[in-house]
């Protein structure tokens, strides 16, 4: 029976599985399982997007009322944090683009990116053509959208690890194998010699 592998996260005592509570978690989590270059470097923009988040989830808690005047400026610079990471996922190795989680979170980043300005025009209702009542930013609906958008970066990088790993066994298998085959080689070619 295989042996499993320890958790780089808490465990939950009543479900056995781990978990994180908080964006901060999140942050800290990243910054430690990363081994790579570029997964550190994308591991340090999902920090900073959890940081941008949980400074508008503490904004909102403030505040009872949904509104989303208060919200734009945070809001703001939490457009610009993903900009960022979102040229940074798209510069990312072909070894990363390869991936089907890739795609997944990209397209996770840009409806996060396209929810966001929506809010932001919710934010300045003059901006808006037409009598529409701006929509407020539900606290559950933006909550539920940030972890989605993490979940798949998480899971991007949880991918990519793993198959840096495969590629290592594989090259650590066929160095084997050409030791093997060399020290085969050598001995027939002495017995060949005499």
């Amino acid at each position: 029976m295989p042996s499993m592998q320890p958790s780089r996260l808490p465990i939950d005592p009543s479900t056995q599985l781990p978990r994180i509570e908080n964006f901060g978690e999140l942050s800290h989590f990243l910054r430690s399982a990363m081994a790579d270059e570029e997964s550190l470097q994308l591991a340090d923009g999902m920090g900073g997007l959890a940081l941008g988040i949980e400074s508008v989830l503490s904004r909102m808690k403030q505040q009872p009322d949904p509104d989303p005047v208060p919200l734009a400026g945070p809001l703001m610079d939490l457009m610009s944090t993903l900009r960022t990471h979102r040229t940074l996922v798209i510069a990312l190795s072909p070894a990363w683009r390869g991936l089907y989680e890739y795609a997944s979170y990209l397209a996770a980043l840009n409806n996060f990116r396209v929810l966001i300005g929506q809010w932001l025009l919710a934010a300045n209702p003059q901006a808006q053509p037409g009598p529409a009542e701006p929509q407020g930013v539900s606290f559950d609906d933006f909550e539920l959208v940030a972890w989605r958008t993490l979940g798949e970066g998480m899971l991007l990088i949880d991918m990519y690890e793993q198959l840096c790993g495969q590629d290592a066994a594989v090259d650590s298998a066929s160095a084997a194998l050409t030791a093997s085959r060399l020290e085969r080689a050598r001995s027939w070619w002495d017995r060949l010699r005499g």
